[in-house]
């Protein structure tokens, strides 16, 4: 039996900056909402407990990042598409290429001023797609290119 080896790429590094900045927007979300807590509510303590919270997200925007970029890895063979992602909970997704039905890149307004891309492979699986996460966005061109080839050449229905 061969023991499944951690894939080998890496997400963008500037990937750190957009998941910190995804922390941050949520963190003065909840402050202001904390802060709104604090004006209309009498009792102090739902303020507080917004404020801790925030706080705590706060924590987790400088924790969580680094964490991510440091357990999540992607690759592609000619055979398949492998991830592994979480830092608590490891999740490992393997796609063959006989089973690929689509590939697309997307970008959200943050990503794209960071400059990266995601690349989605969508497959027959109940288990959803297979997301790439967080790469420069001239890499994910490259790779939904090469992708859709390796995919194009090999033998199969995807079903």
């Amino acid at each position: 039996m061969t023991a499944l080896r951690p894939p080998r790429h890496r997400p963008d590094p500037r990937a750190v900056w957009w998941w910190t900045l995804q922390w941050l927007v949520f963190a003065a979300v909840l402050a202001v909402v904390a802060g709104a807590l604090w004006v209309l509510l009498d009792p102090w303590w739902p303020a507080a407990a917004g404020g801790a919270l925030t706080a705590l997200v706060l924590v987790a925007a400088v924790v969580a990042p680094r964490a991510q970029y440091r357990f999540q890895r992607w690759e592609v063979t000619d055979q398949a598409v492998y991830t592994r992602k979480g830092w608590l909970w490891h999740t490992w997704r393997v796609a063959p290429m006989s089973r690929v039905q689509t590939v697309d890149t997307e970008q959200g307004p943050l990503q794209r001023a960071f400059g990266l891309a995601n690349v989605k492979v969508t497959t027959a699986s109940a288990q959803g797609a297979v997301m790439i996460e967080a790469l420069d966005h001239g890499l994910a061109a490259e790779l939904a290119d090469k992708l859709t080839a390796i995919t194009h050449a090999t033998p199969g229905d995807a079903t």
